[in-house]
Parts: C-alpha cells; sequence; structure tokens
C-alpha cells in the first residue's frame, strides 16, 4: 500500500509502509527492519514521496507532499549535505552546524547575493538580508528581521551574519560607522553573554540592532535597544555553567600587569565565580600562554573548553580593540575594566553574626576585610562607609519621636548577603547599559536616517529543572513574539485572503492570547499579582503563589507543580511555584525568588555611598538614582519589561517583516548529529508546520496594484496611461508569460505561489531600463490581446448572423406547417372518403374480370357493373360540389356504394363458385398460409408491446418509489431541520471542545517531549498524568457500544472484513463487517485526500463529481425511519467527466448498489478501455460511499433497470455476480 512518514519518538518520523486499515488508524511496517510495526492514527501518519525519497529541495513548499514528515526529512537530508538553510516559502530555517563550513559566509559569497532575489540563489541567510533592504527600497517602509530559536540554535551568529552583510555591501561610504556597528558584536557578547548547559555562547539578554540609513540607502547609522539581562548570573552560576564571558576574558587574556593593578587570579578565588564551571575556552596555541596562576584547578585536571568560536586569550584583545574603536579612550576602558574586577571582588566579601550587637546584626568577617578594601578602592568608596552600609540600611521614622529621625537598622546575615548581591547586580547592570549607551552614541544616525533595518536577537524559550524569574519573562517574550508570527503569517495572511476573495483551505492554529492574558491582564495577571504582593508590609513568595492559584483556578494554562510530567517538579508545595502551558510546551516555576528578582533597586544607604563614589564612572552608573523609596512608588522589573515590550511589538508591527527561525539539531553542541524528535518539536513550536500547510495553498508575495502601477507610470507612454491599474497589471502579468496557477488577482492586489519570488522581484526592481523593458511587453501583449479580441468580435457578429438567417428559416417552416396543418383539417374527410370511393374501382375491375369469365348472364352483368359506376361518379361530384355537406353524409353516401359492390361482388362469386371450386380452393389454402404468417407476426409484435410496457411500468414504479421516498424527505425536511437547529448548537460546541480537546492533546504531547528533555538532561524522571478524556466520552462510548450492537469489528483487521464481506453468509455479520468495512474506507481516503500530491489534484476519483459533492452537502442528522431498504438491489446511471478531461467526450458511470454500498462499478469513457470493479477485489478503487449519501436516489432518472446495468457489465466482459444473501452455507 501507500508509502508514508510515520511518527516515531526518537527518530521524528521513519519511512514505513500502510499494511491494515484499523479502528483506531492503520498498521504501518517500518522500511528499516531496525523499527518495530506500529498502530498509528491517521493523524500521525502522512504521505512520503515512494520516488527520490533522497532528493533535497531549498524551497520546502516544492516538494510533492506538503506535512510534518516531508519537511523533516529535507532538512535532515541538507544537514548531512552541509547545506544548512532553507526556505518555507519566504521564512528561512537554519540549522546550527556547530562547525565551519568553508566559504558560507566569504566576501565572494556575500557580493553573489547582492541584488539577487529569494529562490535565485540557495538558500542562506544573506539572501533575507538583501531581501529586507529591496523591501525597504521599493516599499519605502522599514524592515524588521525576527531571528528566534531556543538557546543554542545559531541565533547570535545569524544576526552576527545579517548586520555583516548590510554593512559591507551599503556601509563602505559611512567610513568608521560600518566597523562600529560590527564591532558593537564582540563587546555586547563578551558583556551579556555566558556559557549554559545548552550553549556556549548564548545571549542572556535581548537586543533589537536598528541598521540606519540615509536617503541614498547607504549605512548612516545605528541603534541597539536591550532587554532583560539576567543578573542573576552574575552571583550564582551553577555546575557546567559559566558567569559572563568578561570576567574569564580578563583573567586569561588581560596583560599581567592589568590583571596586577586589578587584583585578578583565578575564577577558583572569586565567589562568583567558583560555584559553577571555571575552566576558560581557549586554543591549543593560546592555551600555553596561560600561566599556572591563571588556571583553576578543574582547568588544569580537565584542560580548557573547545569550541571554534570562543577563545577567552584572543577575545579580551578583540574586546579591547573593539571599545577602542568605538570611541572610548584607555582611560574609559580601564575603568570599565575596573569596574567588573569591583564586581568579583565585591562577591568575595562574606559576613558572620555580630556577638557584639545586642540586635542581631552581622559584621564582616575578618577574613574577608581584604576583600572589602580592594573592593572599595576599585569602586572609588571609603571602606568604612561601604562596611557600614553593607552591615546595615539607614531608615527614617515617620513617627514617634521627632520626623525625618535617621535610624541605623543592622542586617542579618542572610540580609547582607543579599545587599552585597543586589549592589554587584546593579553595578554590572548598570555597565552593560553605559556600554550599549556609548556604542549608540558613536553610531548617531537621527539626523540623516530615513529608514532601517532593525534585527531581533532575543533569548529563545528556556525550560530548566529550576526555572525562576527570568525564564518567566524569557518566556512571557517568546509567547507575545509567536503570537506576532501567528498573526502575521497566518491570522492576519488567511483574513488577507478572505478579504480578496481567494479560496485558500483555512488553516488552524493554536491561538495563545489566553496564555498571554494570563500574565498581563490587568486585573489579575501574574505581573500584576507579582507588583500588588511587593507593596504588602511583609511580601510573601507563598502568599503570592497561592494568589495566583486562587485567581486562575479554572484556566487550563496554568496548574498546580504537581501535574507536571517531571517527578522532581510533583515534591513543590502548592504554594512554592506554578506550572504554565506554554506554546511550546509546560513550564514549572518556582517562585521563591520572584519577588527579590522584581524589585532591583538599592536601599538608600547602598544608594547614597555609590553616588558619592570618587570614581568618575561610578557616579554616571548611578546618577539617576534607584533607590528604594517607597513600596507603592517603586517600578518592578516585569513592569518594566512588559513596557519595553509593549514598545517592541509596536515598533515591529509598523515593519516590514521577515522571519529567520533557528533549528538546534542536537543537544550535544557536535557536528554531524541529527536528532530527529528535538528538531520536530523545535520546528513545531516555531509554527513551520502550520505555515507550510498554508503555503501549500498559500501566496506569500503581493503587491498591490496602485503601487506597481505608479511605479511604472513615468515611463509608460500616452495610450497606456490611460488603463486602470489592474488592467495594467494584468497585462504587465501576462506578458511576462506567467502561468496562470503562479499567480491570482484579488480585489486590490496580485498574489504570487511560493517559488516565484525572482519572477514578483523583476517585477518589484525600479531600474529605469527593466521598467522600460517590462512597459514595451506590455504594449506587445495590449495590441496582441486587442487583435484577438477583434478577432473574437467578428466571429461573434458572423455567428448572430447565421443565427439570423436560420431563424428567418426556421419561421417560414413554421408558416408552411401551420397553414397545411389547417387546410388538412378543412379538406381532410371529403379527401379521406373520395381517396376511399377511387379505391372501389379496383374492385369494379375484379367485377368486370369474374364477369369476363361468366359463361351466363354475362352480358346483364356487365351492364350492372356499369350502372354502379355511374352512381360511383355520380357520388363523387356531389361530395366534391355540395360545400355544405356534413362528414355524416359522407360517410352515408360511401357506405351506400360500398353495400352495393359488395352485393354485386356476392353476387358474381356465387355463380363463379361452382366453376372455380378448384381454383378457389388453392385460392384459400395460400390465404391460409398467409394467415398463419401474419399472425405469428401479430404475436412477436404483441409480445414486444408487452415488454416495453413491462419496462415502462417498472420505471414508472421506480419513479414513483423516487417520488415516494422524495415526499418522505420532505415531510421529514422540516421536522429535520427544527432538530438541525437544535443539532447545529450543540454540534458547534463539541467542533469546539473538540478543536480543544485535539489542542490539549498536542499540549500534552509537547510536555511530555519537554520533560522527556529535562528528564534525560537532569537525569531526572518523569510520570506520565491519566489520559484525558472529554466531557461527552462516556456519553460517546456508550453510544459506540450500542452501534456495535451483536458484533464486536474493532479489533478485525481490514483484510479479514474484506474476507468475510465476500465468503460470509451470516447476513446480519455481512451487514456489520460491510458498515464497518466502508467506514474505515472514508477514514482512509479521507487522509489521502488531505496528503495528496500538489502536482495533480482528484487523480484517483472513486465516483462522478456531483456524487462527491451530494456526499459533502448531505445533512448528517440520524433518520428517524429509515427510507431505503438495506438489502434491496438498485442500478444508477449518470455522466462522468475525468478531472482536466475535455468536457465534450463525456463518459458514463455505473453502479449497482447492494444494499446500502456499491457492489459493482463501471467506468465507461470515450477513447479509454472501460473499467470495471467488483467489491471484495477492488474496495480501493470503488466509491466508498452509501446510497443515502450519494444522493443518487434523489437524480431524477438516475436510476435504471437491472437488464440495463447487466447488458452493459457483460458487454464489456464482467462476470456473474451472487448476492450475499443468496451464498449456500
Amino acid at each position: 500500500m501507500d508509502t508514508v512518514w510515520a511518527r516515531d519518538p526518537t527518530e521524528g518520523f521513519i519511512l514505513g509502509r500502510i499494511s491494515e486499515l484499523l479502528v483506531e488508524g492503520a498498521e504501518v511496517i517500518p522500511i528499516n527492519p531496525k523499527f518495530q510495526r506500529r498502530v498509528l492514527p491517521f493523524s500521525d501518519i502522512f504521505k512520503a514521496q515512494e520516488d527520490d525519497k533522497d532528493k533535497d529541495y531549498d524551497d520546502n513548499c516544492e516538494m510533492v507532499f506538503l506535512n510534518e514528515g516531508s519537511l523533516l526529512n529535507n532538512i535532515r537530508i541538507r544537514y548531512y549535505q552541509n547545506k544548512i538553510y532553507t526556505y518555507v516559502a519566504n521564512i528561512l530555517i537554519a540549522v546550527n552546524p556547530y562547525k565551519d563550513i568553508p566559504q558560507l559566509y566569504s566576501a565572494p559569497t556575500i557580493k553573489n547575493y547582492q541584488g539577487k532575489s529569494l529562490g535565485q540563489m540557495p538558500p542562506h541567510v544573506f539572501a533575507v538580508a538583501d531581501k529586507a533592504f529591496r523591501d525597504m527600497k521599493v516599499l519605502k517602509q522599514s524592515q524588521s528581521i525576527i531571528v528566534s530559536g531556543e538557546s543554542g540554535a545559531g541565533k547570535t551568529e545569524s544576526t552576527k551574519h545579517l548586520l555583516k552583510y548590510l554593512c559591507v555591501n551599503w556601509g563602505a561610504q559611512a567610513g568608521p560607522i560600518e566597523q562600529k556597528i560590527l564591532d558593537a558584536n564582540p563587546v555586547l557578547e563578551a558583556f551579556g553573554n555566558a556559557k549554559t548547559t545548552r550553549n556556549n555562547n548564548s545571549s542572556r539578554f535581548g537586543k533589537f540592532m536598528e541598521v540606519h540609513f540615509d536617503k541614498s540607502l547607504h549605512v548612516a547609522g545605528g541603534h541597539i535597544s536591550h532587554y532583560l539581562l539576567e543578573k542573576s548570573r552574575i552571583c550564582s552560576p551553577q555546575g557546567d555553567e559559566r558567569s559572563y564571558h568578561i570576567f574569564y576574558m580578563m583573567m586569561a587574556g588581560a596583560p599581567e600587569s592589568l590583571r596586577k593593578q586589578l587584583g585578578l587570579t583565578k575564577p577558583d578565588d572569586y565567589n562568583y565565580l567558583k560555584t559553577g564551571c571555571t575552566r576558560y575556552f581557549t586554543s591549543s596555541a593560546n592555551e600555553k600562554k596561560l600561566s599556572a596562576g591563571q588556571k583553576s584547578a578543574d582547568h588544569a585536571k580537565s584542560g580548557p573548553l573547545r569550541d571554534i568560536l570562543l577563545d577567552d586569550v584572543e577575545d579580551f584583545t578583540t574586546l579591547d580593540g573593539a571599545l577602542s574603536r568605538l570611541g572610548l579612550s584607555d582611560a574609559d576602558r580601564l575603568q570599565i575594566y575596573t569596574t567588573v574586577a569591583a564586581v568579583l571582588h565585591l562577591g568575595n566579601i562574606e559576613f558572620e553574626d555580630n556577638p557584639e550587637d545586642t540586635r542581631g546584626g552581622c559584621r564582616v568577617s575578618p577574613s574577608k576585610a581584604k576583600a572589602l578594601d580592594i573592593a572599595s578602592s576599585l569602586l572609588g568608596i571609603d571602606a568604612t562607609e561601604l562596611r557600614q552600609a553593607l552591615e546595615s540600611r539607614v531608615m527614617q521614622s515617620s513617627r514617634g519621636g521627632i520626623k525625618g529621625t535617621v535610624i541605623m537598622v543592622p542586617l542579618k546575615v542572610y540580609e547582607a548577603n543579599n545587599a552585597r548581591d543586589a549592589l554587584a547586580k546593579a553595578i554590572y547592570s548598570n555597565l552593560f547599559d553605559y556600554i550599549v549607551n556609548r556604542i549608540n552614541q558613536s553610531i548617531p544616525f537621527q539626523a540623516s536616517s530615513s529608514y532601517y533595518i532593525g534585527v531581533l536577537d532575543i533569548a529563545g524559550f528556556e525550560f530548566f529543572t529550576v526555572n525562576s524569574f527570568e525564564q518567566f519573562c524569557i518566556n512571557y517574550c517568546n509567547e507575545k513574539l509567536q503570537q506576532f508570527f501567528n498573526e502575521v503569517i497566518l491570522k492576519f495572511e488567511q483574513e488577507l485572503y478572505r478579504r480578496e476573495g481567494l479560496s485558500v483551505p483555512e488553516v488552524s492554529f493554536v491561538d495563545n492570547q489566553d496564555c498571554i492574558d494570563l500574565i498581563e491582564t490587568k486585573n489579575h495577571g501574574i505581573l500584576n499579582i507579582l507588583d500588588e504582593e511587593s507593596k504588602l508590609p511583609k511580601p510573601a513568595y507563598n502568599h503570592f503563589t497561592s494568589e495566583i492559584h486562587k485567581h486562575w483556578a479554572n484556566e487550563y494554562r496554568i496548574a498546580l507543580p504537581r501535574s507536571s510530567k517531571l517527578k522532581s517538579h510533583r515534591s513543590l508545595r502548592d504554594d512554592e511555584g506554578f506550572l504554565i502551558r506554554h506554546f511550546a510546551g509546560a513550564v514549572c516555576y518556582q517562585t521563591k525568588q520572584f519577588l527579590d528578582k522584581n524589585n532591583d533597586a538599592l536601599h538608600a544607604s547602598l544608594e547614597g555611598i555609590v553616588q558619592d563614589s570618587k570614581n568618575k564612572l561610578i557616579q554616571t552608573l548611578f546618577a539617576t538614582s534607584n533607590a528604594q523609596k517607597g513600596k507603592l512608588t517603586f517600578i518592578s522589573v516585569g513592569n518594566k519589561f512588559k513596557t519595553q515590550l509593549l514598545e517592541l511589538m509596536e515598533k515591529l508591527r509598523k515593519n516590514g517583516t521577515n522571519f529567520i527561525r533557528c533549528i538546534k539539531p542536537n543537544n550535544k553542541m557536535i557536528d554531524g548529529q541529527f536528532d530527529g524528535a528535538l528538531s520536530l518539536m523545535q520546528l513545531k513550536c516555531l509554527g513551520m508546520t502550520s505555515v507550510l500547510e498554508l503555503m501549500e495553498h498559500g501566496y506569500p508575495s503581493r503587491a498591490p496594484f496602485a503601487d506597481l502601477y505608479n511605479m511604472y507610470k513615468d515611463y509608460l507612454p500616452p495610450e497606456l496611461k490611460k488603463l486602470e491599474p489592474k488592467i495594467f497589471c494584468e497585462a504587465m502579468l501576462h506578458s511576462l508569460k506567467l502561468r496562470d496557477k503562479d499567480f491570482k488577482f484579488g480585489v486590490s492586489r496580485v498574489f504570487f505561489r511560493p517559488g516565484k519570488f525572482a519572477e514578483f522581484d523583476k517585477i518589484m526592481k525600479s531600474d529605469p531600463e527593466n521598467l522600460k523593458a517590462i512597459v514595451a511587453d506590455v504594449k506587445k501583449f495590449l495590441v496582441k490581446s486587442r487583435w484577438l479580441k477583434a478577432q473574437f468580435c467578428a466571429l461573434t457578429v458572423i455567428k448572430l448572423k447565421n443565427k439570423i438567417i436560420y431563424r428567418k428559416r426556421a419561421l417560414i417552416v413554421v408558416q408552411k406547417t401551420v397553414r397545411g396543418y389547417l387546410t388538412r383539417k378543412k379538406y381532410g374527410p371529403r379527401i379521406k372518403v373520395l381517396s376511399k370511393i377511387k379505391n372501389l374501382n379496383g374492385n369494379l375491375k375484379k367485377m368486370e374480370a369474374i364477369a369476363g369469365q361468366l359463361k351466363k348472364e354475362k352480358e346483364s352483368t356487365t351492364n350492372d357493373i356499369n350502372k354502379l359506376k355511374n352512381e360511383i361518379v355520380a357520388t363523387m361530384d356531389k361530395i366534391k360540389k355540395d360545400g355544405k355537406i356534413q362528414p355524416s353524409a359522407i360517410d352515408a353516401l360511401y357506405a351506400q356504394i360500398v353495400a352495393k359492390v359488395d352485393n354485386q361482388m356476392d353476387s358474381l362469386q356465387k355463380k363463379l363458385l361452382a366453376q372455380k371450386n378448384a381454383e378457389e380452393q388453392a385460392r384459400l389454402r395460400k390465404i391460409q398460409e398467409e394467415m398463419e404468417r401474419e399472425k405469428k407476426r401479430k404475436e412477436e409484435e404483441e409480445r414486444r408491446l408487452k415488454e416495453e410496457e413491462e419496462n415502462r411500468r417498472k420505471k414508472a414504479e421506480m419513479e414513483a418509489k423516487r417520488k415516494l421516498e422524495e415526499e418522505q424527505r420532505r415531510k421529514q425536511e422540516e421536522a429535520d431541520r427544527r432538530e438541525a437547529e437544535r443539532l447545529q448548537a450543540e454540534q458547534a460546541k463539541e467542533a469546539l471542545d473538540e478543536r480543544r480537546y485535539q489542542e490539549r492533546l498536542e499540549q500534552e504531547r509537547q510536555d511530555h517531549e519537554l520533560a522527556l528533555r529535562l528528564a534525560q538532561e537532569s537525569n531526572g524522571q518523569i510520570e506520565e498524568s491519566p489520559p484525558m478524556i472529554r466531557k461527552s466520552e462516556a456519553v460517546k462510548n456508550q453510544q459506540a457500544a450500542l452501534a456495535k450492537g451483536k458484533y464486536d469489528l474493532s479489533k478485525w483487521k481490514y483484510s479479514e472484513l474484506r474476507d468475510t464481506i465476500n465468503t460470509s453468509c451470516d447476513i446480519e455479520l455481512l451487514e456489520a463487517c460491510r458498515h464497518e468495512f466502508h467506514r474505515r474506507l472514508k477514514v482512509y481516503h479521507a487522509w489521502k485526500a488531505k496528503n495528496r500530491k500538489r502536482t495533480i489534484m482528484d487523480e484517483n476519483e472513486r465516483a462522478p463529481r456531483s456524487v462527491m459533492e451530494s456526499a459533502a452537502r448531505t445533512p448528517k442528522l440520524q433518520q428517524k425511519a429509515p427510507i431505503l431498504d438495506n438489502n434491496s438491489q438498485r442500478y444508477f446511471r449518470i455522466p462522468f467527466v475525468r478531472p482536466g478531461g475535455d468536457n465534450s467526450k463525456r463518459g458514463w458511470w455505473y453502479a449497482h448498489f447492494d444494499g446500502q454500498y456499491v457492489a459493482r462499478q463501471i467506468e465507461l469513457h470515450p477513447e479509454k478501455p472501460p473499467i470495471l470493479l467488483v467489491a471484495g477485489k477492488d474496495d480501493m478503487q470503488m466509491c466508498e460511499l452509501s446510497l443515502e449519501e450519494t444522493g443518487l436516489t434523489r437524480k431524477r432518472g438516475a436510476e435504471i433497470l437491472e437488464n440495463e446495468f447487466n447488458k452493459e457489465w457483460e458487454k464489456h466482459g464482467g462476470g456473474k455476480y451472487v448476492r450475499p444473501a443468496d451464498r449456500k452455507q
């Protein structure tokens, strides 16, 4: 049977073949014997291309079958061929190769892609950058490139290559600005990137980098917006993760003199670094430059970390040079390095309980006094003041005593540790803001900017065993970006198709607005509840968590930690966390540090001493006070990020949008390994499978008629300027010789199919020579089309003339016919009688002949005959001359003449009887023989007439039966209509419930895959939740059990059902098997239609289209009483035209229904051999619909007699048919 892609938990999809059709789906036998056969629902099975399975496609929309399995296979094949880029329409998919691919980003490659449209060159990040530039140029609109994907997918590298392409091609005239924009990347990576378990160079902040262009479309400057730096990483990297690169770069790559000046040694010596990975990234050559004093114990034991992009020794030199080119002097750079070192020394300050303090305060440990001195020296703060600010905080009384009295409140050890960490985070965070601001100052754009291209690189969806406030904010951002993607690519796209009148099938997708509302809604959103909790006198994370569960108790998107599939999460109490079902999977958040991380303000005493610092950089960093002045007035981190995110989304909506979806091929970060299940999960989360489904019928490129017309207007001659924009565009596209299926005209714009970007860009290019050439083609096309229209008009006039002549002749024929009828009506009786009288002359001649034979009385007999002749002549004269004679009188005269002739004839015959006895006997014998022959002929004629009458009676009975059935249906229609109105609401509700159920099933699958990945990374365990049951599941199960009746066929194979139908004599069993057999056939054919080839449609049509459409329109209401007899034998014939065939060459489709289903089927078509199909042998090619569903009984003249069907069946070689009821036991 069919070759298919079957879902697999490890490979994503594997190739197999369907072997059986079962109740729950189909049994698939994998082609690779290492995989076991499996039973899957049809939703997990997709058609595969049998030939060229290893062929790869630049654009996934070019594949024969557009489905998840083909998409994953194409990306896998290309990955192993070092083709890491591919398209889905105009969206680029980039797979991280984890290795350097020669010449992929070289200068010649950059040059090759300049000015080339998507599709002309192999897929590449440069092609997207060039498209964004050309869209900006042609559409006069700023562009955004959204680079998305999870950590380790290669977003940062893609961003760097995008900026490099833009600056190299259009930044040459910008002078140093071009280099400064490129220099921003190593600086931001040094201060904002870190090693995680999933990515050696993970961006721990989001950035939107704008490259601005002047009126000449040359680079004029840039701007960087950054979002949500992960400050907790400064103080507490864990396990195999590191803090920010800058700390390690300074210890490994800074000159020895600078390290001594700043008191830097090795990572093991700093509390903020030693809890995580303490090894450096170095190459073999640079590893030798490190002294023993720079290496940590782990580094000395295990050796350095390796990465093709990272080298802490060399990267410091790169960083220092980049900062210098960005305009920072030696003193500025020294101040930055000093501040970074101060953060490390600040972390080495430790506290212990102060036995001399009766209020339970703490003090700096005497052994860490040196760290305090170094930190205070580097920060330009008095050591005593720093000690005091860390050990206590200042409060002003609002009542009791003198208002405004300053009170020193000693801090406990944990409070002092928190204050120290808060200061370190504030210093580093403000330093990062300062560096970004200096970069922006070095690449100004305000004066000369016209448009810009922005590249968004923000942390991808994150999920760990322990997820805190940072992951919550990052995933909130990704929910907003996913919604934006759904709106731009799926929702708005489909709405546009509907407005423009394009018949594109609707593609469903999961709307995540409910998840966003859960987080950001004003009344009870999580961020709002968090801010309200922070304003309480004694805020507590337990109360905050309980409030969330209280307000969202009935929301599906949020759940208790114990509902997590990861076993470690189920040990959390209900008030210690919550689980959110994101678009990419369920994530369990622990809320213990939410309150602290949401408030990044320093207490007043710490804020005061840093503002009074002698270090000018520290003063600058804290020039704007951010001290906590009151719980009711503070601006939370979450609220600030929400505002930034809203501004970013508004900016993205105003710009043109391009998407790059980055894929991480494996979790080990090694090259040459492709994890199918992991990649498939990312593709689905990024919406690529939904886009692929939409693009099967969609049109990703479009242009308004008016815009195209205005672009060409200045080059048009006067006669073409008069054309309407739509007519001009039609002429232009036809002149380019594009096929009709490659584009569609909407109401206000023209749309292009995927893969037709080259033609689209050819039109959109605005250089004068190209425009003039296209205008010339348009003129040629218009001349040709007008000539064709003139020819058509001339032919139409000739046809009209011929029609007029034909009608004139037809009118004369009508006049002639009417006049003849009136004449015949008036003179008909006379002519008829005269004709009869003339016929009597024959009798007279016979009498004369007889008289001539008489031997006696010959003369008298001759006289009597002459007298009779005279009477006949007199009668004819009377009839002719008397105009008022009545038909009755004419008939009477005729009767008299006939009587006289008969009497005379009898008399003559009697006279001849004696003498001609012998001759008469011979003649009588001949007459007898003639009568016998006539009798036989009449009997045959009567038999034929009786047969025709019987056929007419049967057909009348069939028509009466059809009318009776139609009458019964009409009687039921009113009741059915009322029932339909009642059921419509129920069905709509059931459809909505079913959609939600399917969405939740998909969510459950993603949650399971996410939990499985976490369990593999953390060596944990997962626990499956009980399967979801719909509210109506019990009722449906009960109905299904009743429907099964006497026989349970759910375990029967497809082949067993077919064999039973062919051999069984048990009528009840046979009928049950037929119903189940055809039900499975319908499911199979529905799946096959959904997964059909895009190149040809309906190639295996099993019944005329009118029959299939009737089935689609047949109401699914349950009949109160059966209208059709399940055991009747009925035969039908209707016209049939094959799809894509000539409508003038019509064939015939015959069907014999044994009960409710087709038993025999014939297709007769001109110029093709007849097709005869029999149930039980050719079921896959036969109509699977029931007689009621086909609507054939409602088609007048469709039903035929059994002998008519059998005549065609036997004529074309069909064998004898035996009904199941006639089989012998």
